[in-house]
């Protein structure tokens, strides 16, 4: 077999076609998420905070070319400044949190999805002398 021939097999395979779906929806709704998180989210929760802008909430560790204070992230990384940016820090890990209760809740819907129904007991059986049907509980 060639390599060609085992690589195209490979590659059509179910789970390989089904993993890059997964990725490429996992990537939009990423972005989605992100969106939600520093455009809906973030921007009322700093307003509640004293007008806090979370993607400009750092420490300076150390100044850049240009001293400090930074009014914004931005400045701080054209001067050259070490910062901590916990606000960036903030909008990940709630997105983080979006994210995986998203998975949690899809990963229960497919689980109480796959689970089949209990079948019923059959009202009937077979006896075994005559068998004839009988009513299940007959002894």
């Amino acid at each position: 077999m060639s390599l060609a021939k085992e690589f195209r097999e490979f590659i059509l395979r179910g789970n390989v076609v089904d993993m890059s779906v997964g990725i490429i929806v996992g990537a939009a709704f990423t972005k989605l998420v992100d969106s939600l998180v520093n455009d809906i989210l973030m921007p009322p929760i700093g307003l509640l905070l004293g007008k806090v802008d979370f993607s400009n909430l750092f420490i300076t560790l150390r100044d850049g070319a240009a001293p400090g204070p930074y009014h914004t992230l931005d400045l701080a990384k054209q001067a050259g400044a070490v910062t901590l940016n916990l606000g960036l820090f903030i909008n990940v890990l709630i997105s983080l949190v979006i994210v995986g209760l998203a998975v949690f809740m899809l990963i229960k819907a497919l689980n109480r999805l796959r689970r089949a129904p209990a079948e019923a007991a059959p009202a009937v059986k077979s006896c075994p002398f005559c068998f004839t049907e009988i009513p299940a509980p007959a002894t």
